[in-house]
């Protein structure tokens, strides 16, 4: 079968070369978006009588038939014309004869691939942000069903403070926030239309990109043609992004599993999100999780590719960039996996709200607040933290909770203690009294589920 390109050419691929250069087998998935790109570019060659318009009608209507058939699974794509977009005219060429040949005019694949890409983008751009807004609304039904349950807070993996479950479960919703406004960004960056750059230069036909842009939804022109056919800015910010999700989503599941462990048993996850063992019957495995974080190693490691493709290549086009695909397709396919798995799986976990009770005796997590009781009658924070320091290795040592010391106790380590220093050492007080802005007091963690959701409407 000859090439588009053979005409130049004396001897025939190296069936080798074929299949090394060959990348239908997974840029197949552009063949929607290279349809609907194609027909407005066909329609804006009518327009323009750069062809007749019965030509035009004839190419649209044969690029319909071919996206039926892709669509049922008829359409049998040809590894030895390289990409999907050869594929699709050949195909074109066959429906409807030489007058299908008119449509590569005004366009080279260099701009036809970097459009297609372009409205894929955009596509898993949108999926994205919906798979988080979905993950987000779990996370607050999630918070909101457990309020009033109070958990111990940790830096460096040690009990810290004690917070509202509520409130660590909406640190969460503001990551994700945070990653979805990263999207909403990036989406005017991808949405221009590079068609019309051809394969560098521009072309000289009396084209009207405009139309082939409102055509596409395309916001903007892209300014320059060489940088249109060579930018993949927005791919490598897509996977930087993409990293940033399953960051955050490695992060959530890497407390998915420590909380689930006996030893913590702060929560459950259900049957249909864990596994066994082959070899120990009692196990519980939390493999979901486990599969997630270990994906966003998968994720990093396809932005390092990406950026590694590009860090050497001059202006414009090279066939380097056909490297770019597989990863971007895969971090999309691995982050809108992942968003879908671990939306389901919140819903699976129930709370065991006696561990979590039980846990909030370990780690003597009031002296910060027996700290800021000192402060409040006048010592300095930081003698203030001398003095509980010292209480805290008094209790170590003879093995009592801070609520189980005695006034007297208190007192011999300053005369400021007083009886209401007991109300000050239950978790209830203690969280209550966390009231500054975005604290983890009920107010505060209550406030913050309103605009939550009032964020998810929106």
């Amino acid at each position: 079968m000859s090439k588009q390109w053979g005409g130049r050419f004396e001897e025939k691929t190296d069936p080798v070369v074929e299949a090394f250069t060959a990348s239908v087998h997974y840029d197949s998935r552009l063949a929607m978006y290279d349809i609907q790109a194609s027909i407005a570019h066909a329609r804006m060659l009518g327009r323009q009588r750069i062809i007749s318009q019965k030509d035009a009608q004839k190419i649209v209507q044969g690029l319909e038939c071919i996206r039926k058939e892709i669509e049922q699974g008829k359409f049998v794509w040809n590894p030895s014309l390289e990409d999907v977009h050869t594929n699709i005219e050949h195909a074109l060429i066959q429906k409807i004869g030489e007058c299908g040949k008119k449509l590569h005019t005004a366009r080279s694949r260099n701009d036809q691939v970097a459009t297609d890409v372009r409205l894929w983008t955009r596509a898993q751009i949108d999926t994205i942000i919906d798979l988080i807004t979905q993950f987000q609304g779990v996370l607050v039904e999630f918070a909101e069903a457990h309020l009033d349950i109070i958990t111990p807070g940790f830096t460096h993996l040690q009990p810290a403070q004690p917070v509202l479950l509520a409130h660590h479960i909406l640190a969460y919703f503001e990551m994700f926030q945070r990653d979805k406004m990263r999207f909403k960004e990036l989406r005017p960056r991808v949405n221009i239309l590079p068609l019309g750059a051809t394969a560098l230069a521009g072309t000289p036909h009396p084209i009207d990109p405009y139309y082939v842009a409102e055509q596409l939804g395309f916001e903007q022109l892209c300014a320059n043609s060489m940088d249109a056919v060579s930018d993949r800015d927005f791919l490598i910010e897509f996977c930087s992004y993409s990293a940033l999700i399953m960051m955050h989503l490695s992060r959530w599941c890497e407390e998915l599993i420590i909380w689930s462990s006996p030893l913590f048993g702060f929560i459950g996850i259900g049957d249909a999100f864990t596994t066994g063992s082959s070899i120990m019957p009692q196990k519980k495995n939390p493999d979901v999780a486990e599969l997630v974080r270990g994906k966003s190693g998968r994720v990093y490691g396809h932005l390092i590719a990406l950026l590694t493709v590009m860090k050497s290549l001059p202006l414009t086009y090279n066939r380097d960039m056909q490297e770019d695909k597989e990863v971007v397709f895969d971090t999309a396919d691995t982050v809108e996996n992942s968003l879908i798995v671990c939306t389901k799986m919140v819903s699976s976990i129930r709370v065991n709200q006696e561990n979590i009770q039980r846990a909030l005796d370990l780690g003597y997590m009031e002296a910060t607040d027996l700290a800021d009781y000192l402060v409040e009658r006048g010592v300095s924070f930081r003698e203030a933290h001398s003095i509980i320091g010292k209480i805290v290795l008094y209790a170590i040592k003879n093995k009592k909770h801070l609520r189980e010391l005695s006034m007297d106790e208190y007192k011999s380590f300053s005369s400021l203690f007083d009886k209401d220093v007991f109300t000050i050492l239950q978790p209830t007080t203690i969280v209550k009294r966390r009231n500054s802005p975005g604290g983890t007091s009920p107010y505060w963690v209550k406030k913050a589920l309103l605009k939550a959701k009032k964020q998810l409407i929106k």
